[in-house]
């Protein structure tokens, strides 16, 4: 039997036992080292060769990834681990590193119980490890902190057991305090977050050597930073690699530090799920209950040129099977699971169930787009997976050949349900198709994707940057006219506090919450209770009040008012741009008394 069906046996085996499995994630900023530390955690698990880990890069399963040397999109891959006699069921998410692909980063976030943090010895901290600590932690995910490349401040840097541990508490001490600083805002998340050297917590050593040491390992095997840098100087790396191998460090510390689902998911579902905390469902996502309703959160959609469209994502409650007919959250009817497996990098197994606390890959679900909700019942569903940044920089593509015309309008269709930090729209009377993304590498990479793999030549735009407009400081009340002159709006505009706007940004405050905790969301950042009380509209992140007392039939006026603000929000009265942080105030209205000329003319 081959080594990759007995994993698939053994991952089988192991399942159905919620205790015995971690979903993690490693994350860090581009070039500290993650996919080459997957690979290590792959070798160790007997999934790819010990001699070429580290150079393989087998979570980088595209070919442009390879060419560039970066990781693009976010890779799964179950494995097993043996630790104290007890086999253990990691799945792990490889994500990217450039902030072009952070989007994959918070996706990953949403299945996943724990993150491994990556940092550089040499570089420390750097700006894209604040923001996968900030993504891992509004998540409800446990950080684990892992140095990587300490045998560069051996060699390159020079450096003796002083200055070495002094400059690796350094960067501990950045990212407690990156840890500290985010955590006080959120009452759920235990204050011993924290990573220490004392607990565990901390890994050293260098993927690309293999080899790794944390406390409880030194004490094990009796070796301390002394030895290390003797041997890394008399060039011994693969004894040290053979006496301290990385793969046993860091899975013993996801096993030991990282939560199981049963204790991940109590904690997890009341921040990611509005739902009725007292329902039968909440109880099933709360136990892992795999004999519950199924509750399947789609955080990642990948096209597989033989299976079709594949869904990965997070198993809350119930078990998968193939066959299952499933509401996908927004969407009418249902759709029928025609496989479901497990990911071993770039190949996926195909399994007979999958139950709760796992993350799965199925096919079948057409519908549902990265960050869909699927069950058995319907349901309220997640909370979407708020990205923390937006599209920057836009381009326009066209086909060569008008032929493929209708080909690149589904691909780019299927590029925005892949990928939502992609916004596509087509101008209709010029026949441009936009695409605005992360930032130029973001482009290219879809750009290329779609000339390669569909096999579509395309001609692209210059890209170009993209702009918002604000007002800056209160304006007058101006009278608005409708059409007709028969109605009359009076209004005022005024700009918007930063910390309201970061509130709509990061989802603290929508339409979608009762009224009650938008008020109090709107009032801790800062807005006064009257204005909080009269709020009628969020539209991006600018606000509508409705300051008007006892206007005769405004409410049934009102929609067409809304309508008409968020077309002229979209394109901004300066450069067509689209507005942001802007506070309007209704005032008052004077509206005709026949319903026919209040209509939408």
């Amino acid at each position: 039997m081959g080594r990759r069906k007995k994993i698939v046996q053994e991952c089988e085996r192991l399942i159905d036992n919620p205790e015995h499995i971690r979903n993690i994630a490693i994350a860090a900023h581009v070039d500290h080292g993650k996919t080459t530390l997957s690979d290590n955690l792959l070798a160790g698990a007997g999934m790819i060769s010990e001699d070429t880990a580290g150079e393989q890069l087998a979570m980088d399963t595209k070919e442009d990834e390879q060419e560039r040397g970066i990781t693009i999109d976010a890779a799964n891959v179950s494995m097993t681990h043996e630790y104290e006699d007890t086999n253990h069921l990691i799945n792990l998410i490889d994500t990217p590193g450039h902030v072009d692909f952070g989007g994959d980063v918070t996706r990953a976030m949403r299945a996943v119980d724990g993150a491994l943090v990556v940092v550089d010895a040499v570089e420390g901290a750097m700006p894209q490890t604040e923001t996968v600590l900030r993504q891992a932690l509004r998540e409800g995910v446990k950080p684990t902190l892992f140095i990587n490349k300490v045998d560069r401040l051996i060699s390159e840097l020079q450096e003796g057991p002083q200055e070495m541990q002094e400059r690796l508490l350094a960067v501990i001490s950045d990212v407690n305090e990156l840890i500290r600083g985010m955590a006080e805002n959120m009452d759920d998340i235990p204050t011993d977050w924290t990573v220490s050297v004392e607990d565990g917590t901390v890994g050293f050593g260098s993927a690309l050597y293999k080899w790794g040491v944390s406390m409880p390992s030194m004490q094990r095997t009796g070796m301390d930073f002394g030895d290390i840098i003797d041997l890394e100087q008399a060039d011994k790396r693969d004894e040290l690699h053979e006496r301290t191998p990385l793969s046993d460090v860091v899975l013993d510390m996801v096993c030991v530090h990282f939560p199981n689902p049963v204790d991940a998911q109590p904690r997890r579902v009341p921040r990611i799920w509005r739902g009725d905390a007292e329902s039968e469902l909440a109880e099933d996502m709360r136990l892992v209950n795999e004999d519950g309703e199924v509750v399947f959160m789609v955080t990642d959609i990948s096209m597989d040129p033989h299976a079709g469209e594949i869904a990965t994502g997070r198993v809350f409650s119930g078990t998968l099977e193939k066959g299952q007919e499933l509401y996908v959250s927004g969407t009418a009817g249902k759709n029928r699971l025609q496989s479901v497996g497990l990911f071993m990098g770039s190949e996926r197994e195909e399994v007979e169930r999958v139950p709760a606390g796992n993350i799965a890959s199925v096919t079948g679900l057409r519908d549902a787009i990265a960050g869909s909700t699927v069950s058995s019942v319907e349901m309220t569903p997640f909370e979407s997976i708020e990205h923390i940044s937006e599209p920057v920089i836009t381009k326009s593509v066209e086909a060569k050949n008008m032929d493929d015309l209708p080909k690149l309008i589904e691909t780019l269709q299927q590029v925005a349900k892949e990928d939502p930090t992609i916004q596509i729209e087509i101008n209709e009377d010029t026949g441009e198709h936009l695409i605005s993304g992360q930032g130029e590498l973001h482009l290219e990479v879809i750009t290329q994707r779609i000339r390669d793999n569909q096999g579509i030549p395309v001609i692209t735009g210059e890209p170009i940057v993209v702009f918002r407009e604000q007002p800056q400081q209160q304006s007058r009340e101006v009278e608005g006219q409708s059409p007709n002159r028969h109605n009359k709006f009076y209004i005022t505009v005024e700009p918007l506090s930063e910390d309201i706007v970061d509130a709509i940004q990061l989802g603290e405050v929508s339409m979608d919450m009762p009224e009650l905790e938008r008020r109090e969301a709107l009032q801790d950042a800062g807005m006064d209770k009257d204005t909080s009380q009269n709020v009628e509209d969020i539209h991006r992140t600018n606000i509508l009040i409705d300051d008007t007392k006892g206007i005769q039939h405004l409410n049934e006026t009102m929609e067409l008012v809304l309508e008409g603000l968020q077309e002229a929000l979209d394109d901004g009265p300066l450069a067509a741009e689209p507005v942001q942080g802007a506070l309007f105030r209704l005032h008052d209205a004077k509206l005709h008394e026949d319903t026919i000329h209040r209509g939408p003319a």
